[in-house]
């Protein structure tokens, strides 16, 4: 046996599906994700200008998309994500001119890195690029923030 049965025809009145939820970033993914590219932009910025045997603007700028890139893809549209974008763009920087003296150091005493933290230690490390902090270095550094702030915006787009 079988019936005829014929579906209701959609009215005017008919509810749409409802829309899928929005994606929403994990803030935390994306402060993780902006620190590893802090630490890997540090590394490379160090090694970079160690090679060069200079600073320059473009490592600043690699620097902060790296991060920005990262906090935004992993983290969303959270408000707070380039203000953290930011901050750990001038950490990478820094560790960046950290780990630059500690090539530059080692390569002069021909020793091991290691060694030379052993040495003089991170606290030393830091005395030294406090004193080499000059105008070039500050304006890396604002160039640095300025990108990983909008590349975290882009990032979304």
């Amino acid at each position: 046996m079988s019936q005829n049965f014929q579906p209701p025809t959609p009215t005017p009145y008919t509810e749409a599906p409802a829309p899928a939820p929005a994606r929403r970033g994990n803030v935390g993914l994306g402060v993780v994700a902006a620190v590893v590219a802090g630490l890997i932009g540090a590394a490379a910025y160090g090694g970079i200008m160690y090679a060069m045997d200079r600073e320059r603007a473009f490592g600043a700028i690699a620097v902060g998309l790296l991060v920005g890139f990262a906090a935004g893809k992993l983290g969303g549209r959270n408000p707070v994500l380039p203000a953290v974008a930011g901050l750990v763009s001038i950490g990478g920087i820094y560790l960046g001119k950290m780990f630059l003296f500690a090539l530059a150091l080692a390569d002069l005493n021909k020793v091991g890195m290691t060694e030379v933290i052993d040495k003089i230690g991170i606290g030393g490390l830091n005395d030294i690029v406090k004193e080499s902090m000059d105008g070039w270095a500050y304006l890396y550094i604002g160039i640095s923030v300025l990108v990983a702030i909008g590349a975290t915006k882009k990032a979304n787009d």
